[in-house]
C-alpha cells in the first residue's frame, strides 16, 4: 500500500497537510444507541468528528424504515456550535418531496441514489439550490458509468460497499477497486475535487486501503457505535489505522 496518496477532493478547507489526501470520518447514527443518541453524537463530535451521517430509509427503496427530518432537527443544536455537517443519506423513493424539509431541519449535505431518481440532474440542482452539498450514491451492483453525466454537478459520490438497508453487514471487497476506478475517472476528467464516500462495513482493517484507493469520506456505523469501546476510542482506532499508512483524518 502506498504510504501517501495524492491530495484528494475537497482538501482546500480540510486543514490537511498539502499533498496528503485526508479522510473525513462520518459516524452513522443508524448504529447508535437511540436511548443515548445525543450523548453518543456529542462524544463523536468531542473526538473531532465534523460529519455526522444520517441514514434515511422508507421501507420502499430499501427493506427497512429508519428516521426522518425530526432526528436531524434534534441533532442540529449539537452540530452547529462546532460547525459540523449533518449529512442525510436518502435511501428513499421520491426524495425531491423531502429535500426542503431536511434542509429546514439542518441538513447541510444530501445524498440521493441514482437508482431512485428518474430526473437525477433536476434533483441535484434542487439540493444545490438549498445551499447544501449534493451527493449521489450507487448500490453495489450499479456500474460506475451511471455517474458519468452527473459527476460535474455533485460534491460527493457515494459508493455503497454493502447492500443498503441494514447496518452491520460484511464489507464487499470489490468495492475497493470500484473506488479506485472512480478516483481515476475523476482525476482524468479534472474533477478530483469530488469527494468519494464509502458506506458499509468500513473498519480499522480496511479504511487505509480505501483511502489509498481514493476514498475521502468514511462512513462508519457499528465500527464507531458499539459496546466494545467508547465512541472516542473507536474513532481513535480509525484515525490510527489511517495514520499508520500516512493518511490524515478530519
Amino acid at each position: 500500500m502506498a504510504k501517501v496518496a495524492q491530495r484528494g477532493a475537497g482538501q482546500g478547507t480540510s486543514g490537511a497537510t498539502a499533498g496528503v489526501r485526508s479522510v473525513a470520518i462520518a459516524p452513522s447514527i443508524l448504529a447508535a444507541d437511540f436511548r443515548r443518541l445525543g450523548e453518543q453524537v456529542s462524544d463523536a463530535l468531542a473526538s473531532g468528528v465534523r460529519r455526522i451521517h444520517v441514514d434515511v430509509m422508507d421501507g420502499r427503496f430499501v427493506p427497512n424504515i429508519s428516521m426522518g427530518a425530526l432526528v436531524v432537527e434534534a441533532l442540529r443544536p449539537l452540530a452547529d456550535p462546532v460547525d459540523a455537517v449533518l449529512e442525510v443519506h436518502l435511501m428513499i423513493v421520491e426524495p425531491d418531496r423531502y429535500l426542503a424539509d431536511f434542509h429546514r431541519a439542518g441538513a447541510r449535505a444530501m445524498t440521493v441514489h441514482v437508482e431512485a431518481c428518474p430526473h437525477l440532474h433536476r434533483t441535484v440542482q434542487s439540493i444545490r439550490a438549498l445551499d447544501a452539498q449534493p451527493g449521489v450514491g450507487l448500490n453495489p451492483a450499479t456500474p460506475l458509468g451511471a455517474l458519468d453525466e452527473i459527476l460535474p454537478e455533485i460534491d460527493v459520490a457515494l459508493i455503497m460497499s454493502v447492500n443498503p438497508g441494514f447496518g452491520g453487514q460484511k464489507f464487499i471487497a470489490s468495492s475497493v477497486d470500484k473506488v479506485r476506478r472512480l478516483r481515476q475517472t475523476l482525476v482524468a476528467r479534472g474533477l478530483d475535487r469530488v469527494e468519494i464516500e464509502v458506506d458499509g462495513g468500513v473498519s480499522a482493517d480496511n479504511i487505509a486501503e480505501l483511502a489509498e484507493a481514493g476514498m475521502t469520506i468514511a462512513v462508519a456505523g457499528s465500527t464507531v457505535f458499539n459496546p466494545r469501546a467508547s465512541v472516542g476510542e473507536s474513532v481513535g482506532l480509525l484515525r490510527s489505522a489511517c495514520a499508520a499508512h500516512g493518511f490524515a483524518t478530519r
